[in-house]
Formats: C-alpha cells, structure tokens, sequence
C-alpha cells in the first residue's frame, strides 16, 4: 500500500493540503509501480510522499534548483527518462502546484517504473522471430497488398488518422495509388474504399478528381 504521510501535519505548507487527495488516489491506482512526490519550492523539502521507491523520505532536500521561465509556459513538463541508481527506469512526469494567487509553491512529481513493462517487451520479442522485408517476388501481383502498404505508409509518415483525413487528403493518396497503375486492376477501387472507410463511388469521384487535377496540371 501507499506510504503514510507524515503525522506532523502542521510542519506542511497549506497550499499542499487540496493536492494530497489527488496524490494518494495517483499513487493507489498505480501501485506499487508509482512513486508520487510533493515538493515544496519555499523550503526546498519533500513535504509528501507515495509509494516510495526511491529510497527517499519526507522532510529529505528535494535538491531542487529554481524553476525556469518556461514552466510559466508550460506548467507540465515531460514525461521524461529517469533511472536509478540500482538500474530501474522511470518515465517521470512533474506539475507546477499553484497557490490561489497563481504564485508558484510547489512541484507534484510522478515516477512510473518502467521496469516490468521493458521486461515484458523484451520477453515477447525474444518469443517472436526476427522480422524481415518479404522477398520481392512474393508479393510481385498482390496489388492488394500494394495498397494497403502504400495507405499504411502515407498515413504513419503524415501523422494522418485514414478515418478523419479530409477529401484533399484522400485525394491525394488517391492520386498516389493511381500513378502506381493500382486502379487497372478490376476490384482495387473496392479495396482501397476498405481500407479509407468510404464508399467506391467516394473513390471513383476522388479518382476523377485527382486526374482531373494532373491533366490541368499537365496543360499549363
């Protein structure tokens, strides 16, 4: 379970007494993987603590140095890499803590150990045999394939969400599809509608569209 506060309650700041419900529910919910820190900028001490993993105790210096400008702009910083001195890696996450007045007073810092979740990653990997590119040949006429591939590739390197991309966007991709000569194939209009969620027509407008725009394109 998380750790006891400290009885000494009047030793606490009173900007920390709203924020150690939220600390304690942060740190039941993620236990015994979380460690959850109030720090107090005034005394430069830890003032709460959850959970704690490491090796730290309240009252110790939070060590830290004062605040940059850009935590005016940005008052949640990360989550960054931690790691501890036995190895363990943390991703932290730190919060500014405001008083009333909007003064800064203290730092709410979450650590999340990484730990067992790396050594389950590394454990299915090592379960799953090395992936490698198919043989060209194999996939030679699977102009299905094709396309899913070229849909899949043109979204992750876009950043692009196939179900909400605009009509420009699907016509683009579109476009792309058309210049590799996939629309040749009986069935592939089918296909690609599928894969973006849309109806045939959609792709056979988008197509019309997109060699509408080329040939305009190619007259100038």
């Amino acid at each position: 379970m998380p750790s006891k506060r400290a009885s000494d309650k009047s030793a606490k700041p009173g900007w920390a007494a709203p924020v150690e419900p939220a600390c304690a529910a942060i740190a039941v919910l993620l236990h015994p993987h979380a460690e959850v820190t109030l720090h107090d900028l005034a005394t430069d001490r830890i003032v709460g603590l959850w959970n704690p993993l490491s090796g730290r105790s309240i009252g110790d210096p939070s060590l830290l140095e004062e605040l940059p400008v850009s935590w005016r702009e940005k008052t949640v910083q990360g989550p960054y890499r931690k790691v501890l001195v036995d190895g363990r890696e943390f991703s932290a996450v730190s919060a500014v803590v405001q008083d009333a007045d909007g003064e800064f007073r203290g730092l709410l810092c979450i650590n999340l150990d990484r730990t067992p979740l790396l050594g389950l990653a590394h454990d299915l990997l090592r379960m799953a045999a090395p992936v490698q590119d198919p043989p060209a040949e194999l996939f030679v006429a699977d102009w299905r394939e094709e396309i899913a591939q070229i849909i899949d590739t043109h979204c992750r390197e876009r950043l692009l969400d196939r179900a909400r991309m605009t009509r420009a966007q699907r016509r683009d991709l579109i476009h792309i599809l058309d210049q590799r000569g996939l629309f040749s194939t009986r069935g592939a209009a089918d296909h690609a509608a599928r894969a973006l969620g849309v109806s045939r027509a959609t792709i056979y407008s988008l197509l019309k569209e997109a060699r509408e725009g080329q040939s305009r394109a190619g007259s100038v």
